[in-house]
């Protein structure tokens, strides 16, 4: 008997297929690709008479593809791009932004490099995904950080390297170097190795990093322009310069003493500063007291000398004379300092008593009279 004929199937009621399946549901059904196909060439049909094959017909496809291939010449180059137009595989001009048009391929074709974009390469450090964090975190590569110093021994340097193509050297980035990241990032290890090997450690950790910088990039520029790579290195920034993980423990307590070294020849250079100067000072005031001295000393031995010679000449000319006024000098400047009492010996001045201490009385008294003077009256 027939499927069809079997009023429920063989496991249940209904109409049903030899699987047991109901019948499928009725609905709007998707367009058919073989219908479309032959709806449009039924419409091509009645614009061209005569067929595809006709000379009309061929005519306008051959326009139409000529029209779609003249049409693929168009492109736009964005504001952060340079276009590179190749023709047969050589480079011929280059694309300002903005819309622009080539001979369709393969005739001519374009590339379209990132020329005004700054590119980053870090050098001794690299981004990993941190799922504890949820985020990226810094980790150093110290196959690429450890270098030896000039002096002989490790430093740690992790830095960065900013770069971009240069506005005239896109096609020269394009074809003479094949892995521009890897090549810019192993020309700026290499020239950090050389700039390192002729430093110190001392000013690489210290105050020397713009001058180690500004080396590196000028190296890296040297090198890059002999390849013909068309990149510009626009700066190079030193994010870490340490000693080793090993030693830096030791390293800090070297840095420590050399900073106290430093200020206590601060200090005692200060000291001496100050010292210097005032001793300096005080040796110059001598020297200029005792030529003071000498010249005064000297000055007065000449007069005294010329005066003798001007006394003996008078005393040659009239010896009593002379002695009489040299003997009435003398003893003037030997009294006018003197304190003089001056009594009469005479029967008039008999009630004084020898043995009264008149000098005495005389040095008590002055301060007396003075003060009488002062006030403006004379004691009598």
């Amino acid at each position: 008997m027939p499927w069809k004929n079997q009023g429920g199937g063989p496991w249940g009621s209904g109409p049903r297929g030899p699987w047991g399946s109901g019948p499928q549901p009725v609905g709007p059904r998707p367009p058919d690709l073989e219908d479309l196909l032959r709806r449009g060439q039924d419409q091509l049909q009645r614009f061209l008479p005569g067929g595809y094959f006709s000379g009309l017909g061929l005519a306008v496809l051959l326009f139409v593809v000529l029209a779609i291939w003249a049409m693929s010449g168009f492109y736009r180059v964005q504001s952060e791009e340079l276009g590179i137009v190749l023709r047969f595989g050589k480079y011929v001009r280059d694309a300002q932004p903005g819309l622009n048009y080539h001979l369709p391929y393969p005739i001519e074709s374009v590339r379209l490099p990132k020329a005004l974009r700054v590119s980053t390469i870090s050098i001794g450090m690299t981004l990993i995904d941190d799922p504890t964090r949820r985020g990226r975190t810094m980790r150093d590569v110290p196959e690429e950080s450890l270098m030896l110093t000039g002096d002989e021994n490790i430093v740690d340097v992790d830095f960065t390297v900013l770069w971009r193509i240069k506005p005239s050297g896109a096609g020269n980035f394009l074809f003479n170097i094949q892995n521009p990241e890897g090549t810019v990032k192993a020309v700026a290890e290499s020239a950090m190795r050389e700039v390192i090997g002729r430093s110190n450690i001392q000013p690489i950790l210290t105050g020397a990093r713009n001058t180690i910088e500004q080396g590196v990039q000028e190296l890296m520029q040297k090198t890059l322009d002999s390849y013909g790579s068309g990149i510009q290195v626009t700066q190079v920034q030193m994010q870490k310069v340490d000693p080793p993980a090993q030693v830096i423990d030791a390293f800090r307590d070297v840095q420590a003493a050399r900073a106290d070294l430093e200020r206590l020849q601060n200090e005692a250079q200060t000291y001496a500063n100050r010292v210097v100067p005032e001793a300096r000072g005080r040796a110059a005031q001598i020297l200029q007291a005792a030529e003071a001295y000498k010249e005064q000393a000297v000055v007065e031995a000449k007069g005294q000398s010329a005066r003798f010679l001007k006394v003996f000449e008078e005393y040659k000319k009239a010896p009593d004379v002379t002695r009489e006024r040299i003997y009435l000098e003398t003893m003037e400047r030997i009294l006018g300092g003197a304190d003089k009492l001056i009594y009469d010996s005479s029967q008039a001045g008999q009630g004084i008593v020898p043995y009264l201490p008149l000098n005495e009385l005389a040095k008590r008294s002055a301060p007396a009279v003075t003060t009488g003077q002062q006030q403006g009256g004379v004691s009598r």
